[in-house]
């Protein structure tokens, strides 16, 4: 493996992990508020989904969960099936994030509105 695979590898995985550190934060904090309040809806949910993407920023968010996409699939190599397989699997995390942010704005925009 050449080194500027070896870099892109390790940037993108770097890129798509991280995000998920505040994520896993944001969301022990979203069940915790259920348990300790006995509420249950979207508004806890909401509450915990809004203290994990301040934390983190959805600008940085997005744009790792992007720079990681390009720089593992152009980092994947068929001769090191391991390392493509954990390259597949962080590009369809940072994929899973784009999602969760997705739905971040759906619900925003759909409690703003009142439905």
């Amino acid at each position: 493996m050449d080194d500027q695979k070896r870099r892109r590898f390790l940037w993108g995985v770097c890129l798509a992990w991280l995000p998920w550190i505040p994520t896993i934060i944001g969301l022990a904090s979203a069940f915790r508020g259920i348990l300790e309040e006995k509420v249950t809806g979207i508004a806890v949910l909401a509450g915990g989904l809004s203290e994990l993407f301040l934390t983190i920023g959805l600008v940085a968010t997005v744009a790792f969960a992007i720079t990681s996409i390009v720089l593992l699939a152009s980092a994947l190599d068929r001769e090191h099936p391991f390392k493509t397989l954990f390259s597949l699997l962080s590009i369809c995390l940072s994929a899973l994030m784009l999602i969760f942010v997705a739905c971040y704005f759906w619900v925003m925009v759909s409690a703003r509105r009142g439905t």
